[in-house]
């Protein structure tokens, strides 16, 4: 009897369950090598520590990881001009008889406008105008103390220009003593101090620059106020000048010609330039007295400025402006300018404001082209043998970031992805 293998018969099949067994063996490994790959493309597993293994390098150019400095810089929008203008403390009652033009500067000594056809003249100073100057009934001097008369530039004249009042008791050039043989009835105070330092540094002299008004305090008086077209009365009234810290700028006028002076009057500024910010009063952190800031003026060039002064007084924005009156409230920020020059002409136009928020230093950093995702979440960096290790980013600045990580070293080589 023949077998079925005699007969030419097809051996038999081997056992279905060991062929399938194989087939399924054969396509988890494809899918094991596959998933290594996306891993390692990925940076996925572990915690991000170079461990050996790497994948083909792939094109891109490398760079170093450096140690830097990384500063944060803003920038805000500011406007270039004189400050806020404020009424001048003009306390001349009658008519105005002139005004001078808008935008003159006037200096020490100058008129700053004519009430009545009396001149109202800028001295130099911070103590306000409150009281009539002159000398007492009481006021004598001893025969011969004083000399003749000294007319405006004869030496002595003081060079002090700052209108800061001198020590009381210090004789100006060429003056005579400390007011000899005054009697009890002097007018005394540091008003009478800070007007007779205007006085000698106007070239008047003849007396001691002291809190003491004397005959010789006098005497200069009149020879200042015939220069002026004045009577020669030898006593300066309350309305006859106006103090300010140094030279103003002329704002604009509150009335016109032939008008009563009122309290509006005339208003005035500083003469030099400065940049007004309105900060957001929730950011304004790096408006602080004395911060250096960079000023870029409209032509692309810039200027150092510095922060001067910062509001207290937060004002919401007005409603029926630009964004609305949504925007957050803001706080006046101040900034001078040192160098004056480089500004060039401009007196008012918008201007940027940059200030440094935040500054790491001595930190390592990448740029911030070099970050790739990682798919567990958070960032790495791919070095140049095509590991990829786990990182932690700090400060953005700059086009560079700040990175730390236990795998990261300075002057380690890492790609920049295409």
């Amino acid at each position: 009897m023949q077998t079925e293998h005699e007969r030419g018969a097809a051996p038999a099949p081997p056992p279905r369950g060991r062929r399938g067994r194989r087939t399924v063996l054969v396509a988890s490994a494809l899918v094991v090598v596959a998933a290594v790959a996306v891993v390692g493309a990925l940076g996925l597993g572990g915690d991000g520590a170079e461990d050996g293994s790497s994948a083909p390098p792939r094109s891109g150019s490398t760079v170093p990881v450096t140690r830097a400095t990384l500063t944060e810089r803003t920038t805000v929008d500011g406007q270039l001009g004189y400050g806020t203008e404020i009424p001048l403390p003009v306390k001349s009652t009658g008519t105005v008889t002139w005004l001078p033009a808008e935008g003159r500067t006037v200096e020490r000594g100058g008129t700053l406008l004519r009430v009545d056809d009396r001149p109202v003249v800028l001295l130099y100073g911070t103590l306000p105008m409150y009281r009539d100057l002159g000398p007492t009934a009481g006021t004598r001097q001893d025969a011969g103390t004083e000399g003749d008369a000294q007319d405006k530039g004869d030496q002595g004249r003081t060079d002090d220009t700052s209108g800061a009042p001198a020590p009381s008791g210090s004789p100006t050039p060429g003056g005579a003593g400390a007011g000899a043989g005054e009697t009890g009835g002097t007018l005394r105070g540091m008003d009478v101090l800070q007007f007779e330092s205007n006085l000698a540094a106007l070239g008047y002299t003849g007396f001691t620059v002291d809190e003491k008004f004397t005959d010789l305090t006098a005497r200069a008086v009149k020879r200042w106020q015939a220069s002026l077209g004045l009577p020669q009365t030898g006593t300066v009234g309350v309305g006859d000048v106006v103090y300010s810290a140094g030279k103003v700028r002329i704002g604009h006028a509150g009335v016109r010609l032939g008008s009563a002076v009122t309290e509006d009057v005339l208003t005035y500024t500083g003469t030099s330039r400065k940049v007004v910010v309105n900060a957001s009063a929730a950011e304004d952190s790096w408006a602080v007295r004395g911060a250096a800031v960079t000023v870029g003026l409209p032509d692309g060039k810039s200027v150092k400025g510095e922060v001067a002064s910062v509001g207290k007084k937060a004002t919401a924005p007005e409603e029926g402006g630009g964004d609305g009156g949504s925007g957050a409230p803001t706080v006046p920020v101040t900034i001078t300018i040192k160098d004056q020059k480089a500004v060039g002409r401009l007196e008012s136009a918008p201007v940027t404001v940059e200030y440094v928020g935040r500054e790491r230093a001595d930190v390592l950093t990448v740029p911030v082209a070099a970050l790739v995702a990682l798919a567990e979440g958070g960032h790495g960096l791919e070095t140049a043998d095509g590991r990829f290790v786990a990182v932690k980013t700090g400060l953005f600045a700059d086009g560079r970031v700040e990175v730390s990580g236990s795998a990261v070293r300075e002057g380690m080589k890492v790609r920049i992805p295409e």
